[in-house]
């Protein structure tokens, strides 16, 4: 550190200090705008249009539990269980019949009714945040389960008498991406801050399976041992393959422009050590960085316009995606897109139908493949690569 310079060292110290300042505050914000509160009982809009014949609607059990849907009315319980009084059309579980005999909501249970805690040991009364606080003003006190005897484990909201009222689930890692009113919510996903979770209440609760810790400090010591870095194995194992698959690419794109490198300096007679050092100022690699820096500074301003709840935010970001869905054919698929319905036509089944339905997500690779080229070409010093100049002598 003693060699770095003096600008270097208090760049690298303000970036610290908004990182800690600025960074944390946001993602409370967005963790609280995308956190879905889940009451014990929720209803899925029926996607298989089904109904029931009279008779076995009418002799049907009414539905009488105190949570219901937002769309008023007198329901009755079918339980499809595979047999043969299954409905035929209609997968197992448990669905909501109006009057008219049509099946309307299918009843997920998100926590046992059963499920109680001594109040002493639930937190302090807080109320609702983001927007589901304005349809429920009332105040809640948290309770940390942390395991799964009786229901499963998360952070609920609790009345006065410890009865569970709210599962809350998080903005970051969150499963839940839809609300009790049907609106979408975007969640935020954090693999590496889920795999230190596991291990830290896995060591805190004496329930990590340290055999498969060890097996896996043996894989790295054989790995280390054959010349692949462990490291870079791991984060390729619990990274999903949405994230992965770039690096892998972006690895490719390395390993070819080191090639010509490598060609390119063979005059020089580096040791491997210099050579790297050399490479690591090729115009590729700060390229790459500025992809990092823009790629993190363009993820915030998302997350910013998706999840800080603020009316002219929200508003500005449906216009955006609603224009988008229209006019963009990067966006929602070329389906969608006004210039290529009036170009190709509807999706018709055909060749050039699967390519303009708003499904063919290939469309969505053409910038991917155009920054992969270009930094290939950077890479390689064929594009914006400064000539050296000759000085004219007087």
């Amino acid at each position: 550190m003693g060699a770095t310079p003096k600008y270097q060292q208090i760049a690298i110290l303000v970036g610290a200090f908004a990182s800690a300042l600025i960074l944390g505050p946001i993602l409370l914000v967005l963790n609280d705008s995308a956190t879905v509160y889940v009451p014990r009982v929720s209803f899925e809009p029926a996607t298989q249009s089904v109904s029931l014949d009279s008779t076995r609607a009418t002799s049907l059990p009414a539905y009488s539990d105190s949570i219901r849907p937002t769309v008023p009315g007198d329901y009755r319980v079918l339980k499809n269980e595979p047999g043969a009084a299954a409905v035929a059309g209609l997968d197992p579980g448990e669905y909501l019949v109006d009057g008219s005999g049509k099946i309307a909501y299918k009843v997920e249970e998100n926590f046992p009714a059963t499920l109680k805690v001594d109040p002493s040991q639930a937190g302090a009364a807080e109320k609702l945040k983001g927007p589901q606080a304005n349809a429920d003003q009332g105040s809640y006190r948290p309770w940390h389960k942390t395991d799964t005897t009786g229901g499963p484990a998360g952070r609920y909201l609790v009345d006065d008498q410890g009865v569970p009222v709210y599962l809350a689930d998080p903005g970051i890692n969150g499963i839940h991406r839809t609300r009790p009113d049907g609106s979408a919510v975007t969640k935020y996903d954090a693999p590496k801050a889920t795999l230190m979770s596991y291990i830290i209440k896995g060591i805190l609760n004496r329930q990590l399976p340290w055999g498969l810790v060890l097996l896996g400090v043996m894989i790295a010591i054989v790995l280390e041992m054959s010349g692949i870095p462990s490291l870079a194995f791991a984060v390729g194992v619990y990274l999903p393959l949405s994230s992965s698959s770039p690096i892998f690419i972006g690895g490719m794109i390395r390993w070819g422009v080191d090639r010509y490198l490598r060609k390119k300096l063979k005059d020089k007679n580096l040791t491997e050590d210099k050579f790297v050092a050399e490479t690591d100022k090729s115009p590729g690699v700060l390229m790459a960085s500025g992809y990092i820096a823009g790629g993190a500074l363009a993820a915030i301003v998302i997350a910013i316009l998706q999840g800080v709840p603020r009316p002219a935010l929200a508003n500005f970001n449906k216009s955006v995606e609603d224009w988008a869905n229209l006019h963009n054919p990067l966006f929602g698929g070329p389906g969608n897109s006004a210039f290529f319905s009036k170009l190709f036509g509807p999706n018709d089944g055909s060749f050039i139908g699967s390519l303009t339905h708003p499904s063919a997500d290939f469309m969505s690779m053409i910038p991917f493949l155009i920054l992969m080229l270009l930094l290939y070409l950077v890479g390689r010093e064929v594009l914006l690569t400064s000539r050296p100049t000759t000085v004219k002598r007087r």
